[in-house]
């Protein structure tokens, strides 16, 4: 009897996944036709009962807005009041209305706010209704303040300002003012050309300085204005040439009587932009930064500065220059740790290693591999009601949100899945990222988790490794790692680093599915292994693109003759950087090698994959292969491994950093 229920389940639910991929079929084409403007009122009636429904009316009067009848807009509109498709469409509606100047039916679908250019237009069909009043005034002069380069809509509400007097020299010095620190000098020469003569000119000199900055600053009025325009041409210049920037500032802070927040500015701009690329005169250069100019940023890189000469105690300086909270994040306690260690100092940095290894990051992993320790881990899973789940598995921005999902239409997806999360409190967004890997959408975790709706931090959530670790195609991934003699649990550290498990995903560039490859390196990996291969769109197949990437990394690891660090450098930025990276550093140890790359994106990138690797270690194995070892591609016994231990005191849902693996 048994085995006959069973049977049956089994087949019910064969039978409904059959109907629901019949039904996303139906949705898919009706919106691939309402998108094209050929959708059937057949068609339509066939969904009438079909939560994607707004979507496909959406696509179908999105496609043809410029011929659109206000009629059917307004039904929509109040048909789906409040639905993301509604706003979207509302939007895209009232930049037509823009377009075609039909400032009567503008104004019965504008409600306040909104985006600059929609505010523009906004000031443009209250004025097609009659004389401006002194909320107009108001509004337009709200929009001139801000600096920004606008639409044609406000150029002629600001031609109307300035007929009825209201662009007074003071406003334009603020519109001036403003767009000068975003460096938007066409705003600066527009607004000053109805400054008196002399003034214009000022004013379009300012403009010309922070184009190309240049010695006619010398003769500028020694005012704060002028002072303060030089430190933003400066400022700019020193992105592209820090060597001119240090002459001109030599030439004009004296001329100009700048003070030390002017001069700070730029020695600020000249010091980073010198020390990214580790010029010869980087700490010269930082030193001469004054300390109220100092920010997080400059501090870690006077320490990577340091660290690339070999200078410990500088770098040692230069972290206790940090302030508190920055100097006590496990990152930096355990690079102080580190150097202490290596001047001698072994008591203060074992202090330093026990705090940091309280964490699970990946100093803290570090941290505590230099105590010979467990790794600090304390898991949580998230256990919920059935009624509970069910009653957020309802809501209707959420079902569209997994509808759309499963239509491939993520962008709408998103938009909903955004919407849904802002009515949630905690716990239910907790359930909805639940719902979410159910679904097979597991990139919800990576965005959902750690924050609130608002951006709030809840740190405790970091705690929910399944649902922030999942482990999809678990048996491929451990298969393609034994045909290329690769670590299973790197393998899945670099998918959750590259795509979160989105055998979907497309990056700007083109690198597509769970391990993010270009079509022209896959192509050429599928000829080399033999691999079937019928264009691009093969990397959206998990197992080809695990089978492709786990050969690359193979690769990247035969070129770096076994260092894990430079494999997946070299993965994430290309051989190249790596190549002259370690021309330049061959001396550093791995850490410190990995801490003083280039570009930031690649150092976090290492950090991650490293870290992810310990977590799938756990996940796959309930133990670790030390990150040390790790690294430089050692393999250890079980004996040798790291095992796992929650902390009496639990410090190990962390702060949400760089370092905290998101």
């Amino acid at each position: 009897m048994l085995l006959l229920l069973a049977g049956l389940l089994l087949l019910a639910n064969a039978t409904a996944d059959a109907t629901d991929t019949v039904q996303h079929a139906l949705v898919r084409d009706a919106l691939n036709r309402a998108e094209a403007g050929r959708l059937e009122s057949n068609s339509m009636r066939k969904l009438a009962d079909d939560p994607l429904l707004p979507w496909i009316e959406y696509a179908s009067l999105r496609h043809d807005l410029a011929n659109a009848d206000p009629a059917d807009m307004r039904a929509f509109l109040d048909r789906y009041n409040g639905q993301v498709a509604a706003n979207l469409l509302r939007e895209a509606w009232l930049a037509e209305l823009d377009r075609r100047k039909d400032w009567k039916n503008f104004r019965a679908f504008y409600t306040a706010g909104g985006n600059e250019s929609l505010r523009c237009a906004g000031l443009a069909a209250r004025l097609d209704a009659g004389a401006p009043d002194a909320g107009w005034f108001d509004d337009a002069l709200a929009l001139w303040q801000t600096g920004d380069a606008l639409s044609a809509d406000c150029d002629a509400a600001f031609a109307l300002l300035d007929a009825r007097g209201k662009l007074t020299p003071e406003l334009r010095w603020e519109r001036i003012d403003a767009a000068a620190e975003d460096a938007t000098t066409s705003v600066m020469r527009s607004a000053a050309r109805g400054l008196p003569p002399d003034q214009a000119a000022l004013a379009t000199a300012y403009a010309a300085f922070i184009d190309m900055p240049n010695d006619t600053a010398l003769a500028w009025p020694k005012t704060e204005r002028s002072r303060r325009i030089t430190a933003i041409g400066l400022a700019r210049l020193a992105k592209r040439d820090p060597d001119m920037a240090q002459a001109r500032l030599a030439r004009l802070a004296s001329a100009l009587r700048m003070g030390e927040a002017d001069r700070g500015r730029v020695h600020y701009a000249i010091a980073l932009w010198t020390v990214a690329s580790y010029l010869p005169d980087s700490a010269r250069r930082l030193a001469a930064v004054p300390a109220s100019a100092y920010d997080a940023k400059l501090h870690e890189w006077q320490v990577r500065e340091a660290m690339a000469r070999g200078d410990d105690a500088a770098a040692l300086k230069a972290i206790a220059a940090m302030d508190a909270a920055q100097r006590n994040d496990p990152h930096w306690q355990y690079f102080e740790a580190r150097l202490r260690e290596r001047q001698g100092d072994a008591k203060a940095a074992s202090a330093l290693y026990a705090q940091a290894a309280r964490t699970a990051t990946y100093h803290g992993f570090l941290a505590a591999d230099r105590l010979h320790q467990a790794y600090s881990i304390c898991p949580s899973e998230l256990t919920v009601a059935g009624s509970d789940r069910a009653k957020v598995a309802a809501t209707p921005a959420l079902v569209r949100a997994f509808e759309l999902f499963q239509v491939d239409r993520i962008a709408w997806a998103e938009r909903e899945w955004k919407q849904a999360l802002a009515g949630f409190d905690d716990r239910q967004r907790q359930i909805a990222v639940a719902l979410a890997q159910d679904a097979g959408w597991y990139d919800r975790a990576l965005f959902a988790l750690g924050v609130d709706s608002s951006g709030k931090p809840v740190p405790d959530e970091l705690r929910l490794y399944t649902l922030r670790f999942p482990l999809n195609n678990a048996r491929t991934v451990q298969e393609q790692a034994r045909i290329h003699a690769l670590d299973p649990s790197w393998v899945a550290a670099e998918i959750r680093a590259e795509s979160g498990w989105m055998s979907a995903a497309r990056s700007a560039a083109d690198a597509r599915g769970l391990m993010q490859l270009l079509p022209s390196v896959g192509a050429r990996l599928a000829r080399t292994l033999g691999i079937a291969w019928n264009g691009a769109d093969t990397l959206y197949q998990p197992l080809t693109n695990i089978a492709l990437g786990s050969a690359l990394l193979r690769q990247m690891l035969d070129r770096y003759n076994g260092r894990t660090y430079l494999a997946i450098g070299a993965y994430n930025a290309g051989t190249a950087p790596v190549d002259r990276w370690l021309a330049q550093r061959s001396q550093l140890d791995p850490d410190f090698w990995i801490e003083t790359a280039d570009y930031k994106e690649t150092r976090d990138y290492i950090a991650r994959v490293l870290a992810f690797s310990v977590i799938y270690d756990w996940r796959l194995d309930g133990q670790a292969v030390p990150l040390t070892d790790r690294m430089l591609g050692r393999t250890v016994a079980d004996a040798g491994k790291r095992r796992f231990a929650c902390p009496t005191t639990s410090v190990a849902a962390v702060p949400a950093t760089a370092d905290t693996m998101r």
